[in-house]
């Protein structure tokens, strides 16, 4: 997660900087960046999308992240709220 916020502000602030401020190393960042993600991970992550995207529609897309996080939860999925 850190790494994704240093990309997204990268263009406001030096990743150098973002990567002492946050105690990362700048390898470790551009590392990350340059590297595939993984068939597991990829995998896992369209089955999340797809259950919340299932969800919401059930709920005639009412549901909004709380309800939807509950939902997931009652269905025995352990997933944080955000990573939704």
């Amino acid at each position: 997660m850190t790494y994704a916020f240093i990309e997204l502000h990268a263009r406001t602030w030096p990743v150098r900087l973002m990567c002492r401020v946050l105690d990362v190393s700048p390898s470790g960042f551009y590392g990350w960046r340059s590297r595939p993600e993984s068939a597991r991970s990829a995998s896992t992550r369209r089955q999340l999308l797809d259950d919340v995207r299932r969800i919401h529609a059930a709920h005639h897309r009412r549901y909004g992240a709380p309800r939807v996080h509950a939902a997931l939860r009652a269905e025995g999925r352990s997933v944080s709220r955000g990573r939704m």
